[in-house]
């Protein structure tokens, strides 16, 4: 069974940083191209971040660019997303996403990931 779990969120004030991390298991998506994404209340899920499957090439949102930092350690088959400088607005349930391949065609697409996390909530104070 594949799994991703997420860890890491929790309640931080604004300027403040986290740092989340998906555990993967049930198969290794070294060779797959990686992702977050957010929903916040009321709101549809949106791209947060991508990465390569060898982990040297980084994809962001505008809206968080500069500020998160996605990475991946393909040996312990996980993907980190640091996130500094947060802002009330960032509040949302974040999800880790994975596809089945390499492609990087349409990151921001949630249609083409096809393994999700259960989310991690990540609330920002003002």
């Amino acid at each position: 069974q594949v799994q991703l779990v997420e860890s890491g969120g929790g309640l931080v004030q604004a300027g403040g940083s986290l740092r989340l991390s998906c555990a993967a298991s049930g198969r290794t998506f070294s060779r797959s191209t990686m992702g977050w994404f957010r929903q916040a209340p009321g709101k549809e899920r949106e791209f947060v971040a991508a990465i390569n499957w060898i982990g040297n090439s980084t994809y962001y949102a505008e809206v968080v660019k500069g500020r998160f930092n996605i990475s991946r350690d393909n040996t312990k088959n996980s993907l980190y997303l640091q996130m500094n400088s947060l802002k009330p607005e960032d509040t949302a349930v974040y999800y880790c996403a994975a596809r089945s391949s390499a492609v990087l065609a349409a990151l921001t697409s949630t249609y083409l990931y096809a393994y999700w996390g259960q989310g991690t909530h990540v609330t920002v104070s003002s």
